[in-house]
């Protein structure tokens, strides 16, 4: 099978164009490179020692969307600007990139025949959580706009299957990808400052950066920092081929992939201290807008339906991302 991944010279999308290859399927790239190289890609052939179909472009651009997806069978769609501070500063680009995107993706899959899609969304679509650990019933209301364009998006979806269930759809809803692949070779490389946790902490713990920002340390958690549900990207990459294997049935599913534990940002900071042998130096500093206290999944929707679950602990997430950061000082400085 043909495979066509939006976004995916990205940090999510080249560890699930591994994964892909590793099982067979056959994969063309589409990534405008905003916040990636093609250099990744190249990477990836070598882990797997097998080749990319790459197509620069952008997901607003129908026409050549439309060229590119001739001969695929099935869609993964990652691209997509992601930064929730950065949403909040620039709402308009990221309804422009994600929606206008996506829908320029979906008229293009049409015109191609194209009805089996994963579809890259995020746990932010349930907003500050009424209840823990977090199903897929939740009440949906997000709390920025970078979350907004996703349940946006996750709508599109549902109403494309209600108007035609001939579709397969699955809507997998992560929580917060760390980590990197254990060869070292791919991992997360945000361009200019970090807006996850584990790139700013290994560039903290290398001495690229005085310190970690701690945004906020006053929410109802056991220590006041942010609670969130890390999971390894290796085991991210995993549960889309699962996802991807099971559209061979019509369906519209949305699943969580997480591990279904919670750890706060100085519960991570000790860990990847541990990991590293490095003294990570942190200072307080004011909540972000858009942030909330806790978030972490069942995942028991995932384990049922697609036979998937997280297998990498906090330590591996560490130890990799490490890993990766060693290995790449000079290139990512």
């Amino acid at each position: 099978m043909k495979v066509f991944v939006t976004g995916g010279a990205g940090y999510i999308g080249t560890h699930t164009c591994v994964e892909l290859l590793n099982e067979g399927y056959e994969v063309v790239v589409y990534d405008n490179l905003c916040n990636s190289s093609v250099e990744a890609i190249k990477q990836v052939e070598t882990i797997t020692s097998k080749k990319i179909t790459f197509i620069e472009g952008d997901i607003r651009d129908t026409q050549a969307i439309n060229k590119a997806l001739e001969g695929c069978e099935a869609v993964i769609h990652f691209a997509g600007l992601k930064a929730v501070g950065e949403s909040v500063e620039r709402p308009l680009d990221y309804y422009d990139n994600n929606v206008q995107g996506s829908l320029s993706l979906f008229a293009a899959m049409k015109i191609q025949d194209i009805k089996k899609i994963v579809f890259s969304s995020s746990a932010t679509v349930y907003g500050d959580p009424k209840f823990l650990p977090l199903t897929e019933d939740h009440p949906l209301k997000a709390t920025n706009p970078y979350g907004e364009t996703k349940l946006v998006i996750e709508m599109i979806l549902r109403d494309l299957y209600n108007a035609d269930k001939t579709y397969s759809i699955s809507i997998l809803r992560y929580f917060n990808p760390v980590g990197a692949h254990d060869s070292g070779l791919i991992g997360e490389n945000p361009q200019g400052t970090p807006n996850n946790l584990m790139p700013y902490i290994s560039q903290v713990a290398v001495g690229q950066r005085e310190h970690l920002n701690v945004f906020g340390n006053d929410y109802d958690t056991p220590d006041g920092t942010g609670v969130r549900d890390y999971i390894h990207v290796v085991d991210l990459a995993k549960g889309h081929i699962k996802a991807l294997k099971s559209l061979e049935k019509a369906q519209c599913e949305a699943i969580n992939l997480g591990t279904g534990n919670g750890y706060s940002v100085l519960e991570m900071t000790k860990a990847f201290s541990v990991a590293s042998g490095k003294e990570v130096s942190y200072k307080i500093s004011p909540r972000r807008n858009g942030d909330i206290a806790s978030c972490y999944a069942d995942t028991t929707k995932a384990k049922e339906l697609l036979n998937w679950r997280s297998e990498k602990t906090i330590k591996e997430m560490c130890e990799d991302s490490w890993n990766w950061q060693m290995k790449n000082s000079k290139s990512l400085s």
